[in-house]
């Protein structure tokens, strides 16, 4: 028992450790996805993407979550349809929209999931792949393994 307490006290120490450093995005949440479902808590999501990083049988992952103008939770995969092979085709957040970081294409929330790009989209997660509630969404483990190969050059 007391060496499940240290190993929790070490990890929530080094979790709050790696969280005080510097990051690119605004308002990154870590997440470990360890043959689990990512949870994603729904008091989290506002109008600013929140991005979810998870690593799935060793591929390193990133989902985010938004609200569009109507209120409603959009998620897609960090990783542009059409620009994913490139490994840069990930998402940062300037404002309020999503910008492609190989193509430069800008998004709203609004536009994930709507492919009106011709291609150049963020890889939406639909409301049929996840299980809502009123306080979290769920992406399956086994939604996220049958994903991975999307982030194989992600960089």
């Amino acid at each position: 028992m007391k060496k499940i307490f240290f190993a929790m006290t070490a990890a929530m120490m080094s979790l709050a450790l790696f969280s005080c450093g510097s990051t690119e995005k605004e308002q990154v949440s870590e997440v470990s996805a360890v043959k689990a479902d990512l949870v994603i808590p729904v008091s989290e999501v506002t109008e600013t993407a929140k991005f979810y990083p998870v690593t799935v049988d060793g591929t390193d992952m990133e989902v985010f979550a938004v609200k569009d103008s109507e209120g409603n939770i959009r998620t897609a995969f960090n990783t542009c349809q059409s620009c994913y092979t490139s490994g840069n085709g990930r998402y940062e957040v300037e404002g309020t929209e999503l910008v492609c970081q190989n193509c430069g294409f800008h998004f709203t929330a609004d536009q994930v999931g709507a492919n009106t790009n011709g291609g150049c989209s963020p890889w939406a997660i639909s409301t049929d792949e996840r299980n809502d509630t009123e306080d979290t969404v769920t992406i399956p483990y086994d939604f996220l393994v049958s994903s991975k190969n999307i982030f194989a050059n992600w960089r």
